[in-house]
């Protein structure tokens, strides 16, 4: 007989153009975040943010038997804590304490707080377009 092997679920978030990929495998309850834990994430509102999705697991006791991994890569500071706490989110809820298929009650819990925990933001920075010097904005005409 085979030993099974142990679980590990790989999510993803993100948000404009940050991207960020959890692994969630069996462990203590360690979460890193580019191989630096997650409790010293600076700015303290990145930190916070980043760990909404971990106080709801951790108050459903779901959170002290996984370690979580997480690489980040690409646009600013806030664009990659959304995409991070997206990837955790979505990494616990499909992780599911090893068990087969999704964690309903934690998915319902994350939804109820905030979709955006679970479905990425589809929105983009606009193009700049001609004859201004931004997005919407145009050079004044004086006449008319």
């Amino acid at each position: 007989m085979a030993a099974r092997k142990k679980k590990s679920v790989e999510s993803s978030g993100k948000r404009k153009t940050a991207v960020a990929r959890a692994s969630v495998k069996a462990g203590k309850g360690r979460v890193r975040v580019n191989s630096e834990p997650i409790e010293i994430l600076q700015p303290s509102l990145a930190r916070r943010k980043s760990m909404e999705p971990l106080v709801i697991a951790d108050a459903m006791n779901r959170l002290s038997k996984v370690d979580i991994t997480i690489t980040t890569n690409g646009g600013g500071i806030m664009g990659q804590t959304d995409a991070i706490r997206t990837a955790i989110a979505r990494g616990l809820v499909h992780y599911n304490g090893g068990a087969e298929g999704i964690d309903e009650e934690l998915r319902d819990e994350y939804l109820r707080f905030d979709r955006s925990l679970l479905v990425n933001d589809p929105r983009r920075k606009e193009p700049k377009h001609q004859l201004g010097r931004g997005a919407r904005r145009k050079k004044q005409k004086s006449y008319r």
